[in-house]
């Protein structure tokens, strides 16, 4: 995970953080849907082949009981249900040979499955 200049008051408004690596990818994939009313959405569902499933989207809408914090423009969302769940999570983006795409490291997850797209 890169060094961020947050304060932990600031992260504690929903406790996940946001590399700088996924900011910087968030920014370039909305400057592509030439776009600045969108946010970035992280939630927990029932789903998944161990339980519960991470969703990552852009959302226009805030919703009752959202947790937001801005990481150098871009906005991170989080329901007031996925909080617990993603408490301390840290939210990175890798672009290399062997991985490309956005990786969730959760400490609250107890385990996962092979696709890593689901945890218990």
């Amino acid at each position: 995970m890169s060094d961020t200049t947050l304060s932990p008051e600031t992260i504690r408004a929903h406790g996940v953080t946001l590399t700088d690596a996924a900011a910087t990818k968030v920014k370039n994939l909305l400057e592509q849907e030439g776009r600045d009313d969108l946010r970035l959405r992280v939630a927990v569902q029932p789903g998944g082949c161990s339980g519960l499933i991470y969703q990552l989207y852009f959302d226009e809408r805030y919703l009752e009981g959202d947790e937001t914090v801005d990481f150098d423009g871009v906005e991170v969302i989080i329901d007031n249900m996925s909080v617990p769940y993603l408490d301390g999570a840290a939210i990175d983006f890798k672009d290399t040979i062997s991985e490309q795409g956005f990786t969730i490291d959760n400490p609250n997850a107890a385990g996962s499955c092979a696709c890593g797209d689901s945890f218990h």
